[in-house]
């Protein structure tokens, strides 16, 4: 037997922005802040291919990763 929807809320989209979620005076924020993180492709343009292979991760975002697990004593996946 087909019922009717009568839970209206579940029709409902909402839509969240991830920078709204975090505090203004977050430690990440901060740390974000006073690091200018872009010395990074300076030191490893020599180590990847620009014709070759597939697109690499950003090597921006695979620092930052140990880096928050070391911070916040988030053990290794591995």
């Amino acid at each position: 037997m087909m019922t009717q929807n009568t839970d209206k809320k579940r029709e409902q989209i909402q839509s969240l922005c991830m920078d709204d979620m975090v505090p203004q005076n977050h430690l990440l924020r901060i740390i974000d802040k006073a690091i200018d993180w872009n010395f990074i492709y300076d030191l490893i343009v020599d180590k990847y291919s620009h014709d070759n292979g597939r697109p690499s991760m950003d090597s921006v975002m695979l620092i930052k990763i140990p880096f928050i697990q070391y911070l916040y004593g988030i053990k290794s996946m591995g």
